[in-house]
């Protein structure tokens, strides 16, 4: 079940929510995702959903009495007569309550737009009516006149604050950031410090404001990402072009798209050249040109040119919707980090607010001076006591660094894999589709005619659709576009080629068998790939090689892996020995296994793992063989636009575009990551610690603590907000 807490922005009162939701006999499992406003509930077999439901809604109400519970999806029922004014469905051929939801949503996108204008204005005139009062009981202070402005002030800024701790202590929620901040601002008016306790919590409501912005940023970067989901699509049908939710299309199904629309499904181009806009799915920026036969993925722009397009997926099963899921999934897969943080603060703040009223009582109570200074300290101690920094900037950074990586192409599943991608220093790839094409193609020519060579060889493999024939035949189509029809006597050798005639002479296709049966003189080739020999007339003409060859800045990709981290490469490969031996030498892999099976992939990973128990294994495959071995390494990482769909739901890091170089940069971004977290938990710890050290021995200021706690939040946000 999931449901969706509107208005949630505090990451400590969500902790708190996760924790009692969790300890419900009914719920097995609760993941809260404080960016995306939401909370996954796994329920206990044989249990109603609505009883839970109102539990869940009475302990989010506990804690922030002002979110709004519900289900994800659930929608108000429609009426059997429309009024909404838009539906044409005779004339436009949309499907009425697919549109009527469509527009439903942009209405409530707007209007959640207009209430966040509207509450930010509310804000401004608050904080500018709090801050002119404020200042002005600063300059009479020496007036009878301050002390209310001075309340009026504090009113202003904290009439909220004093409201939702009193109702929180009336529902047995005692202590909490609301409580910490009216104890300690109210004893600060109670031992006279006026200017302190406005200021205070003036202050603090400024950093509420902020991490609300920051909160409602990472929501939207999620958001954009919806706009790369397409509305609708235009079906070519017998009766002319129909316009349909994306939902409707079948597989199989002709679609067109214009330039300057988005291509809504997965398919195949039947007509019409153009170039497409891939930004929003590999990160690259440079368009790529698309023909009959080739493959299109939905969410693609297309810039140019009519396309008429064979959809090959349905709309929920396309590359746009497995984007979005896995992104918008990413937040609430939580790292080793983000876990402990959240065990950290439950524990932190009561014991914070223990020792504050250890400090206030028993110095005075041992004679080490009067209860009013050692009250001044604990409240400054109370002051530092929110973890909100932490609780806030080490789960915003996590989501930054996913975003970092989905805008160059990356998708990252959650923070936990982005922390793993940090740690790798283990690589293992497939061969065929990660580090090479995945094509074969003629990569040498050997003959004193090679023009001659080519042709007779195109002429008999023209009609085998094996992929050795078709890559010498598009050979052959690249110089001079011939017909290849012109045989006769063709024969299939099997286990040794191709026979035909050609103006009366026998022509021979084969491996170098044939040529032994044949009694046809050659030298055997030594070389990586498959080679076709040629005679003619009883006469050797020469060979062709036909490989699969290398991705081009594979090399380059390596070595930029190398200054990242990763000390060892190892490739995996159902291939032959010689083949894999020479592509490990040409790459400079420090190890490879040659004909395995899946299986046999499975159990040397295991091995390789505990080379280095220290760093993480990651493997880089592509195909759906690889899915057993994506899934048992520390890491999984697929190939996105080739791979198979097996194996991308089993890897935990999809790379979009393929290009192997694009794993370098995402462990940039996991480490940059890792290091923006460990700097926000040592700066926050560590100026907490030395705060509550100094009110302690009455040395620092409710000025100091007040940073302590908004000013660390602040800055700890902004430095997990920045670029990666």
């Amino acid at each position: 079940m999931k449901l969706y807490l509107k208005g949630l922005t505090c990451a400590n009162c969500a902790g708190k929510i996760e924790t009692a939701v969790n300890a419900l006999k009914e719920t097995q499992q609760v993941e809260m995702n404080l960016v995306k406003q939401t909370m996954e509930v796994s329920i206990a077999e044989g249990i109603e959903e609505d009883s839970v439901l109102q539990k869940i809604e009475k302990i989010v109400h506990k804690f922030e009495p002002d979110v709004e519970v519900g289900l994800k999806n659930n929608a108000p029922l429609e009426n059997v007569g429309c009024a909404c004014g838009h539906c044409h469905t005779e004339k436009h051929g949309y499907d009425h309550h697919e549109h009527h939801e469509h527009d439903h949503e942009n209405d409530h996108h707007e209007h959640h737009e207009h209430g966040e204008e509207v509450e930010g204005k509310r804000l401004w005139i608050r904080f500018g009516c709090g801050g002119i009062l404020f200042l002005a009981a600063v300059f009479l202070r020496e007036s009878s006149a301050a002390l209310y402005l001075f309340l009026i002030s504090y009113a202003i800024f904290g009439y909220d604050v004093l409201l939702r701790a009193v109702k929180n202590i009336l529902r047995g929620q005692i202590f909490d950031e609301n409580f910490l901040m009216s104890l300690s601002t109210v004893g600060a008016i109670a031992i006279g410090e006026m200017p302190e306790a406005v200021f205070v919590m003036m202050f603090y409501q400024i950093g509420e404001a902020f991490q609300d912005y920051a909160v409602r940023r990472s929501r939207k970067s999620i958001t954009a990402l919806l706009d790369i989901r397409p509305d609708s699509a235009e079906v070519i049908t017998a009766n002319g072009i129909k316009r349909v939710h994306p939902d409707a299309v079948n597989v199989g199904d002709l679609i067109l798209v214009k330039a300057g629309e988005r291509i809504p499904l997965d398919g195949k181009v039947k007509e019409g050249h153009a170039h497409l806009d891939t930004a929003a799915l590999t990160g690259e920026a440079l368009p790529r040109g698309v023909e009959p036969g080739n493959d299109v993925l939905s969410g693609c722009i297309n810039l140019d040119g009519n396309l008429k397009i064979e959809v090959s997926r349905p709309f929920k099963d396309s590359t746009v919707m497995k984007i979005l899921e896995m992104v918008e999934n990413a937040a609430g897969k939580k790292s080793k980090t983000e876990r402990f943080i959240t065990r950290f603060a439950r524990v932190y703040t009561p014991a914070v607010v223990g020792l504050a009223v250890a400090l206030a009582v028993l110095p005075p109570l041992l004679g080490f001076g009067g209860f009013q200074m050692w009250f001044g300290r604990a409240l400054i101690f109370l002051v530092v006591s929110c973890p909100c920094a932490l609780v806030l900037s080490v789960p915003l950074s996590y989501f930054a660094g996913v975003g970092a990586a989905s805008k160059n192409g990356i998708l990252v599943k959650g923070g936990g894999d982005l922390d793993t991608l940090s740690h790798i220093t283990q690589l293992a790839f497939d061969k065929t589709g990660t580090l090479t094409k995945g094509k074969f193609s003629v990569v040498e020519i050997k003959a004193n005619d090679k023009e001659e060579l080519l042709y007779l060889a195109a002429l008999g493999e023209a009609n085998s659709n094996h992929p050795i024939a078709e890559a010498i035949v598009q050979e052959m189509r690249k110089t001079k576009d011939v017909s290849l029809n012109s045989v006769s006597e063709y024969k299939e050798l099997g286990g040794f080629g191709i026979s035909y005639s050609l103006n009366g002479e026998q022509v021979l296709l084969g491996n170098i068998r044939l040529m032994e049966r044949e009694k046809i003189a050659c030298r055997p080739y030594e070389g990586v790939g498959v080679v076709v020999y040629v005679a003619k007339g009883g006469s050797y003409k020469g060979y062709i090689v036909v490989a699969d060859t290398l991705k081009e800045g594979c090399k380059e990709a390596l070595r930029a892996l190398r200054n990242k981290g990763v000390h060892s490469m190892i490739m995996l490969t159902g291939d032959r020995k010689e083949n894999a031996e020479a592509m490990a030498k040409e790459l400079g892999i420090d190890d490879f296994y040659a004909e395995l099976l899946p299986e046999d992939k499975l159990r040397i990973l295991e091995k390789l793992k505990q080379r280095d128990e220290a760093g993480k294994m990651a493997f880089v495959g592509d195909g759906m063989n690889d899915a057993p071995v994506l899934a048992g390494a520390d890491l999984g990482i697929a190939m996105g636009g080739i791979g198979s769909d097996a194996a991308i739901e089993a890897a935990d890091v999809v790379l979009m575009d393929d290009d192997i170089g694009k794993l370098a940069v995402g462990i940039r971004i996991a480490k940059n990551t890792k290091t923006i977290v460990k700097q926000n938990i040592v700066f926050a710890l560590g100026i907490k610690a030395l705060v509550l050290i100094l009110s302690a021995v009455g040395m620092a200021t409710m000025w100091m603590a007040v940073f302590a706690d908004v000013g660390v939040a602040v800055l700890a946000i902004l430095n997990a907000m920045r670029k990666k």
